[in-house]
C-alpha cells in the first residue's frame, strides 16, 4: 500500500465543505469524477457500515472509522460488491481490506483547506492520481458557488 495525499484551500467555511462532501444532493456532483452516477448508502454514524455505489451494483463496502463533524471522517475499507453480492475473500479485495479514506478540514486565514489522504495499491495509483485532483476541483466549484 501507499500513501496518497491531496490539498485544497476554499474559499468556503468549513461546515459548507463538509456538507458539500457528504450531502445527499452533491455527492454525486463530485464523485462523478470517479463514477458515473456513484451514490453513497449509510446514516453516517462512527462505525457504521457505509456502502459507495457506482451507476450499476457494484462499488465498495466500507465503514466510518471517524466522524468528527466538519472536522474529520475517516473510512475503512472493508470489500467490494460485485453485480450486487459483497465480496470479502477474494485476493483482489484482499490487497486493499484494511486502508484508510481520510478526510481532514481546517479553517486557515477564514478559508477551509480539505486534506484527503488515502491508502492505494499500486494497479490503482495512476487512476486516483489523474481522477482526484478533478474531484478535488469540482468540490471547490461547488464550495465557492454563491
Amino acid at each position: 500500500m501507499e500513501k496518497l495525499e491531496y490539498r485544497m484551500t476554499m474559499d468556503a467555511p468549513r461546515e459548507k465543505v463538509w456538507n458539500i462532501l457528504w450531502g445527499d444532493a452533491t455527492y454525486p456532483v463530485w464523485t462523478g469524477v470517479f463514477s458515473e452516477n456513484s451514490r453513497v448508502e449509510t446514516d453516517w454514524q462512527e462505525g457504521s457500515k457505509v456502502l459507495f455505489l457506482g451507476g450499476g451494483s457494484e462499488g465498495l463496502v466500507s465503514s466510518i472509522a471517524a466522524n468528527v463533524p466538519h472536522e474529520f471522517m475517516s473510512f475503512k475499507h472493508l470489500g467490494t460488491i460485485k453485480d450486487g453480492v459483497e465480496d470479502y475473500d477474494s485476493e483482489q479485495t484482499k490487497q486493499w481490506a484494511g486502508s484508510h479514506e481520510n478526510y481532514t478540514l481546517k479553517t486557515v486565514d477564514g478559508k477551509t483547506e480539505l486534506v484527503v489522504d488515502l491508502d492505494v495499491t499500486e494497479q490503482d495509483k495512476d487512476y486516483f492520481g489523474k481522477a482526484w485532483p478533478k474531484a478535488m476541483e469540482k468540490l471547490k466549484q461547488l464550495a465557492e458557488q454563491g
